[in-house]
């Protein structure tokens, strides 16, 4: 493995272990997660299903990053700065569509 793809390598692990703790921070309140639910059109069981799939991970930065006060509510929780999770986003690549029932 060339040193650009295990920076690149390492930089997805690091997201995907923020989108995790982004999608537990979610989860830990009602309001939150209907939210998510509501975004992304799944139902629980099928977001439990989802939440292995790198592309889902990237859908719910997206979806954190589309709600400032939520961002900013993880953010503090997480104590990171916001912007590390447009950059997770990025580093996830790809795009997750909304699962339409």
């Amino acid at each position: 493995m060339e040193p650009d793809e295990k920076a690149s390598s390492a930089a997805r692990e690091a997201a995907e272990m923020l989108a995790i703790q982004a999608l537990s921070f979610i989860a830990e309140e009602p309001e939150r997660l209907n939210g998510l639910l509501g975004a992304t059109g799944l139902t629980l069981d099928r977001l439990r299903e989802s939440a292995n799939e790198p592309d889902f991970l990237a859908g719910v930065l997206e979806h954190m990053l589309a709600d400032e006060r939520l961002l900013l509510a993880f953010a503090d929780s997480a104590a990171i700065d916001p912007a590390a999770v447009a950059r997770a986003r990025n580093a996830l690549g790809g795009n997750w569509e909304r699962d339409i029932p």
